[in-house]
């Protein structure tokens, strides 16, 4: 499941493209719009900052902007920076255990398949797709 961190990240991507490229929104208009609380959207704003995703200026005029233009942002590594790597079950994230089981799993190719699935349709598809509907 796709968490209310990752969903509200691309909210607030779209929100942002779809203002000027040299504009800095600020975070209280981007909450009112998005409704979305301050005080969480900080939270996503700081990580997406963080992340060169997005630049923040402080004080008046201050807000924030892309650091690059809606079709170079992939929703996959959107999804995967607020929420960590997208697989299905845990055997499966980079830092597993190694499984016992793994040469004898039957459902593992199972797994496997469906996570390459998820992977190949989150990564195809940029903001500027969101935004224009043609995903």
């Amino acid at each position: 499941m796709i968490s209310t961190k990752a969903r509200y990240a691309l909210r607030v991507l779209i929100d942002l493209a779809q203002h000027p490229q040299d504009e800095y929104v600020p975070l209280k208009d981007i909450a009112a719009r998005q409704e979305i609380s301050e005080k969480y959207l900080e939270i996503i704003l700081k990580i997406l900052v963080k992340n060169k995703l997005l630049k923040g200026l402080r004080g008046k005029g201050g807000g924030y902007q892309l650091t690059k233009s809606p079709k170079e942002y992939i929703i996959g590594e959107i999804i995967e920076l607020t929420e960590g790597p997208l697989v299905s079950v845990a055997c499966l994230m980079p830092d597993a255990e190694p499984c016992s089981r793994k040469e004898h799993c039957v459902t593992l190719p199972l797994w496997k398949k469906f996570d390459q699935l998820a992977h190949d349709f989150f990564f195809h598809i940029t903001l500027e797709d969101l935004i224009n509907g043609t995903f």
